[in-house]
């Protein structure tokens, strides 16, 4: 073959050549990159939430001489700062005397449910749900837990009560986990009265579905008027392989009220994802999360949002024939006996709290906040303490390099929520009750809309606003629980606030 044919083949065996090698240098490159990213994400064995987290310090001046999340670096070796204030010395007075008491036990056991279902779960007591705890505004709570056979340890976590840091029942962050033989006692003041609930914060992904939680209820210092003729709670919940529940009981649960009378139903959704309630008869919305509503006004025909962690308190008067309260899967009947009120199907239409009930002061000023913080959901592949997978992500991060959100005691906190992460998030800050200021740039024209979990939804923002009136180190996570497991977590914590309890494989602490 002469030369000249020769040459173009030459040198396009030369570029192949000259590709295969760029292709396996941009390989090994690739590689290179995935196993950097694999290191970084692993955590030490035991480490303090201290150390999780970039400080976020919402425009605020870095403290000088901080620790921790306070302004200096944090620990990265596992060990917890000393400095500052121990979370151990946040709790109620020592020297007061309870007003209520109650003991506690957890077990793993198998379960045989009302309807007949079986379940290997947990139980309180003997019980799941656990047993209702009523107390009155201002007394102290005293809960003595004892851990009898749970053997991945347990907590109590107070849903929704703004407990003393101390109290909050999070392995590894407030306490550790309590483990067989051993027992835990939590301490608070009811300060606000309204709807609430406790459940497990260890490996809570598991525990809470497997029966280990409970209603608590704080009625006000002086009787509501007009009182109600009956008050009743309904937990809805879904055991693992079941349908959903209502108090334990699959289908129905009645109550005797007579006609006439006034009824308060305390709505809880203590499942993982978000669901909504209805009733057949006209009611009020009178409170979201533990927080009285301000002039609600009576609705018909309209289905109310109860987000997971939520609760929603619906008021009625009952007609003649009775009424029904319904969720998916399950209703609660109060009337005369015998009462047979229609079941009905959910309504398209929802009551947005938006709008709803009457504007009233809200005792802090949004406009000109001491912190502003983003948190902005995403979805993205990457490695999570070395796993491999598509994790939730805060502000385009996740694992130990999310924003740790830093605040100082008497802070007014401004912070957007926005979803861009294809899925519904219950976001559930622990500690505090924020208000809602707009959703998707609406501003809020009706009551006060306070809560501690709230639903964003995919393609939503959400602004809320909080006073940091609770020193501590608070978790801010998504109550779709496996979301928390999968990096949909992190926390706000203050100035000066340290813990000696640590997270981490080898720690025996696992709050999700």
């Amino acid at each position: 073959m002469p030369a000249a044919a020769r040459a173009p083949d030459g040198r396009r065996a030369r570029l192949r050549r000259a590709l295969r090698a760029l292709g396996l240098v941009a390989a090994g490159v690739l590689l290179v990159v995935v196993l950097a990213a694999w290191a970084a994400s692993i955590r030490p064995g035991t480490y303090s939430s201290m150390a999780m987290g970039v400080p976020d310090l919402g425009g605020a001046a870095a403290v000088v001489g901080g620790h921790g999340h306070g302004g200096a670096e944090p620990s990265t070796e596992g060990a917890p700062t000393t400095a500052g204030t121990p979370i151990t010395e946040l709790v109620a007075d020592p020297a007061r005397p309870a007003d209520v008491r109650v003991e506690l036990v957890a077990r793993a056991e198998r379960i045989v449910l009302p309807g007949g279902e079986a379940v290997d779960g947990f139980t309180l007591n003997g019980s799941t749900p656990g047993p209702e705890i009523r107390a009155r505004q201002g007394e102290l709570v005293e809960v003595a837990l004892r851990n009898e056979s749970v053997a991945a340890g347990t907590t109590l976590h107070w849903h929704g009560v703004d407990v003393p840091a101390a109290m909050d029942g999070v392995a590894g962050v407030t306490q550790d986990a309590v483990p067989p033989g051993g027992s835990s006692t939590y301490r608070f003041v009811a300060e606000d009265a309204g709807s609430y609930w406790y459940h497990a914060h260890q490996v809570s992904h598991a525990q809470v579905a497997g029966g280990l939680f409970g209603a608590l209820v704080v009625e006000p210092a002086e009787a509501a008027e007009p009182p109600h003729a009956l008050d009743v709670v309904a937990l809805l919940h879904t055991y693992p392989g079941t349908s959903r529940t209502l108090d334990g009981v699959s289908g129905e649960v009645r109550h005797v009220a007579a006609a006439g009378s006034l009824v308060r139903v305390r709505i809880a959704n203590t499942d993982s994802s978000p669901t909504v309630a209805w009733a057949s008869a006209p009611f009020r919305l009178i409170a979201i999360d533990g927080t009285d509503l301000h002039e609600p006004g009576q609705v018909e025909g309209l289905r109310v949002a109860v987000t997971a962690g939520g609760r929603a308190d619906l008021e009625l008067r009952v007609p003649p024939g009775g009424a029904r309260v319904q969720a998916p899967g399950v209703s609660l009947v109060v009337g005369p006996a015998g009462a047979s009120p229609p079941e009905l199907a959910a309504p398209a239409e929802a009551l947005d709290p938006l709008d709803y009930g009457e504007p009233a002061p809200l005792g802090l000023d949004a406009a000109d906040p001491d912190r502003d913080f983003a948190y902005d959901i995403g979805r993205m592949p990457g490695f999570l303490d070395g796993r491999p997978g598509i994790w939730w992500t805060i502000n385009g991060r996740m694992g130990g390099d999310v924003p740790a959100y830093v605040v100082a005691e008497g802070d007014v906190v401004r912070m957007r929520i926005a979803n861009g992460s294809g899925e519904v998030h219950p976001m559930h800050l622990h500690g505090h009750h924020a208000v809602v200021l707009s959703r998707d740039g609406v501003p809020a024209s009706g009551s006060p809309w306070w809560v501690d979990s709230l639903d964003v939804g995919h393609g939503e923002t959400y602004e809320i606003a909080f006073v940091a009136d609770n020193p501590g180190v608070w978790m801010d996570h998504c109550h779709t629980l496996p979301h928390a497991v999968e990096g949909l977590q992190t926390h706000l914590v203050y100035e000066g606030v340290t813990t000696p309890y640590l997270l981490g494989r080898d720690s025996g602490n696992e709050p999700e």
